[in-house]
């Protein structure tokens, strides 16, 4: 039996898509660009998909580009928006790689943020004016809605007065794949210029990320050469995949209030749990500052490597804020700009819950971690948990 506590990283499929995208990968196969019937038959699919996603998004159908993950509309928008205004791209330190490194590669400015992951507001302005002062145009400000490890929200209708006094002319752009299961993105897209989301964080497919570019294109292309999206990003259309993403899109957002509802209460029973059963779990953020699905906790006396590997071999899926590079365990960079010591970063975990989890699902969770922690904790200070192969000491 299968425990999935990791919806962050990737959400299973909702039947409904997959039903959805059959008929395009069985009998409608043509290629959406053709000019003969079967082929105006896929763009016509596409058009309708375009048309549903964009009623959830709150924006013109014209504005949304489909392409072929979140990293890549995230690529999309920074390099973009370098390509073709020239200056520095700015992002606050927690953002996803897909925006960090970008940022980083274009030369551009990392911001602060406060203890929960949000970006730090005064920080921000201040940078930007000393960027204005400094002669330096600001190009783009992309800052996350929701954070993936920690979950949580940042105000963007405050981060865009900010921009708007101290850099008028930048486009402020927004990585929204962890946002559509959460908010209501009607709320979200008015506040932006760009904004990204990525299929599979909300139970449609893998391989189809969107684009919103309010008002119409304001971006150099990053993919060239086929003319696709109004040639905004050229390349042949997923067109089961696009499908798919529209019927997923639209149930998440039907489902969101009850959703909510339903999924804090178990987020807060599984945390809880974990905290009788255990000493010295720390939950990263009050839950107020975060979304429903979003469980971070921070363990004593273990290490995340160690105790996602007894997870595994108990079937329980789950993620950790660290990595493990040249056998030294690094804190995750977010929980680092958080201020959050190094020594309890080490023993972070991130348990995400999503549409299919289950009061099952939880209590065999805090089941098998709060054993997987007590198993770490006996052997401490004697053989290690993980000998050189890779297995279990005992």
């Amino acid at each position: 039996m299968v425990t999935y506590l990791d919806h962050a990283a990737s959400a299973p499929m909702r039947d409904e898509a997959i039903e959805a995208m059959l008929p395009y990968l069985r009998d409608q196969y043509a290629n959406p660009s053709g000019s003969h019937r079967f082929a105006r038959q896929a763009r016509q699919a596409v058009d309708e998909s375009r048309d549903r996603v964009a009623a959830v998004l709150g924006c013109r159908p014209n504005d949304v580009v489909f392409t072929g993950c979140g990293t890549e509309s995230d690529n999309m928008a920074i390099t973009g928006a370098v390509q073709r205004h020239g200056g520095v791209a700015v992002c606050p330190a927690v953002e996803h790689h897909a925006v960090l490194e970008v940022v980083e590669h274009h030369g551009g400015t990392v911001v602060g943020v406060d203890a929960a992951g949000r970006v730090d507001l005064d920080e921000l302005a201040t940078r930007l004016g000393a960027l204005a002062d400094a002669g330096r145009t600001v190009s783009i400000v992309s800052v996350m809605a929701v954070n993936n490890e920690v979950g949580s929200v940042n105000d963007l209708a405050a981060v865009r007065r900010v921009v708007r006094r101290h850099a008028p002319d930048a486009l402020l752009h927004t990585d929204a794949v962890q946002a559509a299961s959460w908010l209501d993105l009607r709320q979200v897209t008015p506040h932006v210029d760009l904004l990204s989301l990525s299929a599979h964080k909300f139970g449609g497919p893998k391989g189809v990320g969107v684009l919103v570019e309010n008002g119409g294109p304001r971006i150099d292309p990053l993919l060239i050469g086929g003319g696709q999206e109004r040639e905004r990003r050229s390349g042949t259309h997923n067109t089961a995949g696009i499908v798919a993403t529209a019927v997923a899109l639209e149930l998440t957002d039907a489902d969101r209030p009850t959703e909510n509802d339903r999924l804090a209460l178990l987020r807060d029973q599984l945390v809880d749990g974990l905290q009788a059963a255990l000493d010295g779990v720390h939950e990263t953020l009050a839950r107020s500052e975060k979304v429903a699905g979003s469980a971070h906790v921070c363990i004593d006396g273990i290490e995340s490597e160690s105790l996602l590997f007894l997870l595994d071999e108990a079937d329980v899926c789950a993620s950790a804020a660290s990595a493990c590079a040249s056998g030294a365990m690094e804190p995750s960079h977010v929980l680092a700009a958080m201020g959050v010591p190094h020594e309890r970063a080490l023993g972070a975990l991130r348990m995400s819950l999503g549409h299919t989890t289950t009061v099952d699902d939880v209590e065999r969770g805090v089941d098998v971690v709060a054993a997987a922690v007590t198993r770490l904790r006996d052997h401490a200070g004697s053989a290690p948990v993980l000998s050189g192969s890779g297995r279990v000491s005992s």
